[in-house]
């Protein structure tokens, strides 16, 4: 089962018509921490809230209210691809008291016997928030009844975009897009510390309103407390699990290589056979006819040299999710495309608000003007401008760490300030982290600074997570704010983006009464 490199030669994919290329809580209230403890709270609430709707914390429903939710567990309610022949089906529904779209997953009679080990498994899912992913919002544990509660994605599967299609078929930036979307997700699930993904493949891949890819919580939970990790065809189960039984990090990567080929083909082709095709430079069989050519070859060839990677015997051959994005990330270049385009589904029409948007309560500086417009252009300039001028007193060095550890660290925090200057911010993240992983020194400047970059690289969490951070260093620093506030609202946090405009403008003007002679 094992497979070789890819070697797609120029001229091996026909080239026509090439189509373009896709791509927490809230912080604590103005916190008081010491410059030893400049680690902020994670901003896991405001993850799940980037996809345009407030994901609620995991709470433990009824049997009474999910029954009610879908009809009763009505079978015209069950979206599950395998209908009624799954061992475990999920349902739609609708919470009665907000109307919210779930997925209900119910598990078979004691697949999990022990109520307070499946309470405990799906918390430890709930807490991980991420716009890639059909979040957990609750559970069941009634009696002997066992069921998982998740955001209810409305566009159907990727298998049924891939083999089953009507309309049109995707195409292949939206392909790209796919590959992109779920490592991010993998690789979420990887630094969380859940990296294991039960039964990976194409079913698991689900669009939701906006028609952007996202993968399924549920896989993050075995079928039953001592069932097997994978329930599909043996064919595309990884080598090792089939030797062993045993599912590690590296399998996951195996099953999300043939996802991989799903979408390079169309249809469901196994592994082994993969490797063959792959191996005898049989390249033209491989690929989606239906795409007719339209994919540039170089990008062809990158995507057939990951698979072959991904489905390398060895489990340590392969890579890890960390490599899968950073391939995959450079060819998302069709981002300004929506996703319901490329799908070719109406656009997702947002409800009316019930309430005015909000308003600030004071006049705002123009650091506050740029950021209540989402001006980040503005916000660079006057980042730009003020330079360090707020860093004084934030930090009390020893002459031995001075002398010891200032000049790299220094000369590190130069370099982000020119890539700054020069717009140039992914080059700017990666000097301003190698400063603030040394640790001597804490810059509230330089998280600012940071999370403008991650704005600009479109990673609100990030921004956000930096925003607090500067926060941490300088709790009354109205700046820390400002960007807290782009931050949210940009992960469609309204209210609470207001919030912290507020809260900057209300601290800018105390600072200019303390200053007035």
């Amino acid at each position: 089962m094992g497979c070789c490199r890819s070697s797609l030669r120029t001229g091996t994919v026909p080239e026509k018509k090439p189509l373009g290329r896709a791509a927490g809580a809230l912080p604590p209230h103005r916190p008081s921490l010491s410059l030893n403890q400049h680690q902020a709270p994670a901003p896991s609430a405001a993850r799940a809230r980037a996809a345009g709707r407030e994901v609620p914390v995991v709470k433990e429903f009824s049997l009474a209210e999910l029954r009610a939710a879908t009809g009763g567990f009505a079978p015209e309610n069950i979206v599950s691809e395998s209908g009624e022949k799954a061992p475990n089906f999920v349902y739609k529904g609708r919470l009665e008291a907000s109307r919210r779209a779930i997925a209900v997953k119910k598990f078979t009679k004691m697949a999990w016997p022990d109520a307070k080990q499946f309470a405990e498994e799906a918390k430890g899912v709930g807490k991980l928030r991420h716009c890639r992913m059909a979040n957990l919002i609750g559970y069941c544990c009634d009696g002997d009844e066992r069921l998982l509660v998740a955001e209810f994605m409305p566009n159907d599967t990727l298998a049924k975009h891939l083999f089953h299609w009507e309309n049109q078929t995707l195409e292949w930036a939206m392909r790209l897009r796919v590959a992109y979307y779920i490592a991010e997700a993998l690789e979420y699930c990887s630094t969380e510390g859940r990296p294991l993904y039960h039964d990976l493949n194409s079913y698991r891949v689900l669009f939701d309103e906006n028609g952007d890819p996202r993968l399924s919580c549920f896989g993050l939970m075995k079928n039953s407390r001592d069932g097997k990790s994978y329930s599909t065809n043996l064919a595309y189960t990884p080598p090792e699990y089939l030797r062993n039984g045993r599912v590690t990090s590296e399998s996951i990567i195996f099953s999300y290589g043939t996802i991989l080929l799903d979408l390079l083909s169309g249809k469901r082709i196994p592994p082994s056979r993969a490797c063959e095709m792959i191996k005898g430079n049989n390249l033209q069989v491989l690929m989606d006819s239906h795409l007719e050519g339209n994919y540039p070859t170089e990008e062809a060839t990158t995507m057939v040299d990951l698979v072959s990677q991904c489905l390398q015997y060895e489990p340590r051959d392969r890579p890890n999710t960390k490599k899968l994005v950073s391939v995959l990330e450079p060819m998302q270049i069709k981002s300004e495309v929506p996703s319901y385009e490329m799908l070719g589904i109406p656009k997702h029409e947002e409800e009316a608000p019930l309430t005015p948007a909000p308003q600030p309560q004071h006049p705002l500086s123009p650091m506050g003007e740029a950021c209540s417009r989402m001006d980040l252009t503005a916000i660079h300039q006057i980042l730009v401008n003020t330079h360090y001028r707020d860093d004084e007193g934030t930090n009390e060095l020893s002459f031995q760490e001075w002398t010891q550890q200032m000049r790299d660290m220094l000369e590190a925090r130069k370099r982000g300030d020119f890539a700054f200057r020069d717009k140039d911010f992914k080059a700017a993240i990666d000097c301003y982290t190698q400063f603030v992983d040394v640790g001597t020194m804490v810059s509230p400047t330089v998280y600012a600074r940071r999370s403008l970059c991650h704005l600009m690289s479109d990673q609100p969490d990030a921004a956000l997570r930096d925003a607090m951070q500067a926060q941490c260093v300088y709790p009354d620093w109205p700046t820390a704010f400002y960007m807290q506030a782009v931050a949210l609202s940009k992960l469609n946090m309204q209210s609470d983006a207001m919030d912290m405009l507020n809260e900057a403008s209300q601290l800018e003007e105390k600072r200019q009464k303390n200053t007035k002679p």
